[in-house]
């Protein structure tokens, strides 16, 4: 069974219709936020760790943002392949993909600026380094749909499809539709290698007889679901279907072969904490008939693994509700946090919380909380770092 493990994100709020495209939640919302007190030097370079001015002149009476750092990257270190999950450039370290980042004070009205990945390191009292960073944008990272590039571009899941070594993430987009007939596949993939993700993505290659109806096929979950040790892909099909897409894939975009399975939802997403929550060797699916927030209550119906896929019925899945640590985010008004991942960034094998505190689109704070700890981040960091 791979070991792969999607983020718990952010980022629940799948399907959607193309006439409104909200933004993934595969992290919350966003803008310049501001590091909390006790942030390193590193964060004070990248992040002006200062509290929210005094000074008036916010917006009915709210304090306004400070001054963005505008920083310099570093290299993405060069790895050479690992089976850790979210390890797009191989190093071994998990790394943490955002989305919806911070606007700009003088952008509150344009559009997304893209995904924001944050690189790990072989630092467990700093396991993310925000100098290590990509941003990916449709501009220069997404495929075309004939001459059109996207305008939406969002993270959904992770695994490594081509098993290579390296993770690869899938996307989400809006391509072109006339309306008639089924819709194109809006999912892409951008593959990971020793530089992390880098290029240009591929659509996902849905083939015809793994399709039902003409619903967008949407909400990609990754997994071994047949339990033969390579990931595959679950995506929605129409009244309620699941397109199985059996791995590994090429770097095309194709599976090794698809199914389409009759029971299903028009959400789905992977059990938490774990995906084999029988431990029988095959990861398991959840179908729901609304979206699910990661770190909420919600139900589902559980669809086993097996060597045919999520296609074995296993009843009534509840997700469970979990008290969430909000990031030091210093500012006037209301704010709201939002689990990005569980998973292990300090490589001790127990899982960290990621949470993300924001308060509109232009005050946010990611903070990393190391595994049975949630009263001391390790780090914060607001994503106004991927601002240009």
């Amino acid at each position: 069974m791979t070991d792969e493990r999607r983020p718990t994100n952010e980022a629940p709020v799948r399907p959607r219709t193309r006439t409104e495209h909200p933004k993934a939640a595969v992290t919350s919302r966003r803008t310049p936020a501001l590091a909390a007190a006790g942030c390193t030097a590193l964060l004070l370079a990248l992040t002006a760790c200062t509290g929210p001015s005094s000074a008036s002149g916010g917006k009915n009476g709210d304090t306004p943002p400070p001054a963005r750092a505008r920083t310099a990257s570093t290299p993405v270190p060069r790895g050479t392949g690992s089976r850790v999950p979210y390890d797009f450039n191989g190093d071994g370290h998990r790394d943490l993909v955002v989305n919806e980042l911070v606007k700009a004070p003088e952008d509150s009205h344009g559009d997304d600026a893209g995904i924001g990945v944050v690189y790990g390191t072989d630092d467990r009292a700093r396991p993310l380094d925000p100098a290590t960073r990509q941003l990916l944008s449709a501009r220069a990272n997404a495929a075309k749909s004939g001459d059109t590039l996207p305008a939406a571009f969002e993270a959904e899941s992770a695994c490594d499809l081509d098993r290579d070594g390296f993770t690869d993430l899938i996307v989400s987009t809006d391509p072109p539709y006339n309306g008639i007939g089924a819709p194109p596949v809006p999912l892409q993939i951008l593959f990971g290698s020793p530089r992390g993700l880098t290029g240009r993505a591929v659509t996902v290659r849905i083939p015809q007889q793994a399709r039902f109806g003409n619903e967008w096929p949407e909400q990609p979950v990754c997994g071994d679901f047949d339990g033969d040790g390579r990931a595959d892909l679950a995506v929605t099909a129409s009244a309620g279907r699941v397109t199985f897409l059996h791995g590994p894939f090429t770097r095309t975009g194709a599976p090794r072969s698809a199914d389409l399975l009759p029971d299903g939802g028009p959400y789905l997403y992977a059990p938490e904490p774990g995906r084999d929550t029988d431990g029988d060797g095959y990861d398991d699916l959840v179908a729901a008939t609304s979206p699910h927030a990661p770190g909420r209550p919600g139900r589902g119906t559980l669809l086993l693994g097996s060597p045919k896929g999520p296609a074995r019925p296993g009843g009534a899945y509840a997700f469970a509700a979990e008290k969430l640590p909000s990031a030091p985010l210093k500012a006037t008004g209301a704010t709201r946090t939002a689990l990005l991942d569980h998973g292990d960034y300090d490589a001790d094998k127990k899982p960290d919380t990621v949470v993300r505190t924001y308060r509109g689109e232009r005050q946010d704070l990611i903070a990393l909380y190391p595994a049975g700890n949630t009263d001391r981040p390790l780090l914060t960091f607001s994503t106004a770092l991927f601002l240009p």
